[in-house]
């Protein structure tokens, strides 16, 4: 009785899978192809706030601080 219990189960969830994948297909068959993307264009990046040998901008974050208290208090 119980062997019957099993298979019958296991009969099911197979069929069950199987509907599950049959009806999954005509989905995937008219997905798009997958992009190609090019390499990034990297020949600008050699300027002051790009230049990091430390992690940080260096020359771009003393440059900065610098001007911060022309910025910050009004020229006449």
């Amino acid at each position: 009785m119980m062997k019957s219990a099993l298979r019958r189960t296991t009969a099911g969830a197979a069929l069950a899978g199987l509907a599950l994948l049959g009806l999954g297909t005509p989905a995937l068959a008219d997905a798009p192809p997958p992009a190609v993307v090019d390499e990034p264009d990297t020949s600008q990046l050699n300027n002051l706030w790009t230049f990091a040998p430390l992690g940080v901008p260096v020359f771009g974050l003393v440059q900065s601080v610098v001007e911060a208290p022309q910025k910050v208090l009004p020229s006449e």
